[in-house]
């Protein structure tokens, strides 16, 4: 399985960069045909319709922890029950998704309130039954998607994202042309989303000869998953708040021109995120093994601090290039209409760089079935950041949104995360962070020379910039590797290339 996990973090990484590049041609040509208003739209819309994710209860999560449990105990049976009381709650879930859905719909003009044209309100209605079809579509497929990445086939399950995201952009670009508009796009998305679980069914029976049984349940562990996963879920309903209600309140109190601000800024803030979450995934089973034999704090530890250092060079490269290159890079991608999310993006991803490091902690918290502290303290600090942003929102726009997510982000997923992990996990952080300190030199050479190309030269097309982009990725990775790197860090860039090469 060390193959695969390795396989699985250089495709997922391969997956990311070819995500980022195929947007950095799709998001420019896609907003232009949709305009400011529709993509503001889509956005809101999208924003309503993701609150519906919810009634996943947090079940996904658990699966991993009790499919562990079962393996280790080599209890097949158990392994069958398991899949079979997971397919019966996600199904239930997906039949509610849609019920709730029609009572969106129907109250639609109560939900947006009055800031819509009566056409908006039309494109919304259609923007949303679509949307809500391709979310309970998800449901089911989180059981195989469950099964996959708990027998660590990372291969076939990175591959088939990568497909998607590329297929995704490929198919929406004709329909937008012929002027199908963000219902195009939406219908492109629900056909993948379809095609993915289908792709999955197939692949788990035939590879994997997943197994099913729905008798036989015990109320007893359904009652441990609902314990266990009542507190992700409300990790879930925090997610939703910071990440989704920035845009009701903007649509609500601004409008959907602010939304596309704030959208394009957090569409920056998502691709940032995903490109670390790819990667601490691929650890999730391990982490899970590693609680279930032996809850090792140091060998926990270790890992923990191994993949914060690997996300970080990556991060690193990430955050301080948009730091100097992103005015432009806005303004080119996106145009001169959205410079504003150049201050949203930095506002969401600055923060967020010190958790998102971490986050395999918090698949450690769920292995040891810690997780309910977190919960509790994030959800208090996440309603805190509704009524300090609208406030701000009124005062700063998109930004003062922006800046109440940053700040509950900073209290909560930095300063008490932080003391929580020592505290009660028992992961050294003292440790963790005397290792992440070691790479932050290597981030200062390639920010001066990035300062320096900012400040004697004048960034205005793609050429220029991709040109020195490319020079600051050449700077940074040659101070990474030479300044950042240890000697198992660097085995792992040279490694591939030997091979590559047949040394």
């Amino acid at each position: 399985m060390l193959n695969q996990r390795k396989a699985g973090v250089l495709l997922s990484y391969a997956g990311e960069v070819v995500k980022i590049l195929v947007n950095l041609v799709y998001t420019p040509i896609m907003l232009h045909l949709l305009g400011q208003s529709e993509y503001g739209l889509y956005q809101l819309v999208y924003s309503v319709v993701s609150y519906l994710g919810l009634l996943s209860l947090g079940f996904g999560s658990s699966y991993l922890r009790f499919y562990s449990k079962y393996k280790v105990q080599r209890d097949e049976d158990g392994v069958a029950k398991l899949n079979g009381m997971f397919m019966l709650i996600f199904c239930s879930i997906s039949v509610i998704c849609v019920l709730c859905g029609a009572v969106m719909i129907e109250n639609i003009r109560g939900i947006f309130g009055t800031g819509l044209t009566d056409n908006e309100y039309e494109t919304a209605r259609v923007l949303m039954s679509l949307l809500i079809i391709n979310l309970a579509l998800t449901f089911p497929n989180s059981v195989f998607n469950c099964s996959i990445t708990a027998h660590e086939r990372f291969l076939f399950q990175k591959l088939l994202i990568l497909l998607q995201n590329i297929f995704s952009s490929f198919l929406t670009l004709p329909l937008l042309i012929m002027g199908y508009g963000s219902i195009g796009m939406v219908s492109i998305t629900t056909f993948l989303t379809f095609a993915v679980l289908i792709t999955n069914v197939f692949y788990c029976f035939r590879k994997l000869h997943i197994k099913f049984k729905f008798k036989g349940f015990q109320a007893r562990l359904l009652e441990e998953m609902w314990i266990f996963t009542f507190f992700i879920f409300l990790n879930q309903i925090i997610d939703q708040i910071n990440w989704s209600v920035d845009k009701f309140l903007l649509g609500r109190l601004v409008g959907t021109t602010a939304v596309a601000v704030y959208g394009v800024g957090g569409q920056i803030n998502t691709l940032y995120i995903q490109f670390s979450s790819s990667v601490s995934n691929v650890f999730i089973p391990k982490v899970n093994w590693i609680v279930a034999e032996s809850n090792d704090a140091a060998q926990l530890t270790r890992l923990f601090t191994k993949v914060g250092r690997i996300q970080l060079m990556v991060l690193g490269l990430i955050l301080s290039g948009f730091i100097c290159f992103g005015v432009p890079f806005v303004k080119i991608w996106a145009g001169s209409e959205y410079d504003g999310s150049y201050i949203v993006a930095l506002l969401l991803i600055i923060p967020v760089t010190v958790p998102l490091i971490q986050n395999l902690g918090v698949e450690i918290q769920r292995a040891k079935n810690m997780h309910k502290a977190r919960a509790v303290v994030y959800l208090v600090i996440a309603i805190v950041n509704v009524f300090i942003s609208i406030p701000l929102i009124k005062f700063m726009g998109p930004a003062g949104a922006a800046l109440g997510t940053a700040i509950s982000l900073i209290v909560g997923n930095i300063i008490f995360m932080n003391w929580y992990y020592q505290a009660r996990i028992g992961l050294n952080m003292l440790y963790f962070w005397k290792e992440i300190a070691k790479v932050i030199p290597s981030l200062i050479v390639p920010f001066v020379v990035g300062v320096i190309i900012m400040r004697f030269t004048n960034i205005t097309g793609l050429i220029s910039l991709g040109v020195f982009a490319t020079i600051y990725t050449v700077v940074y990775g040659l101070s990474m590797y030479f300044l950042g790197m240890n000697a198992e860090e660097k085995q792992l860039v040279v490694g591939p290339i030997k091979k590559i090469l047949g040394k």
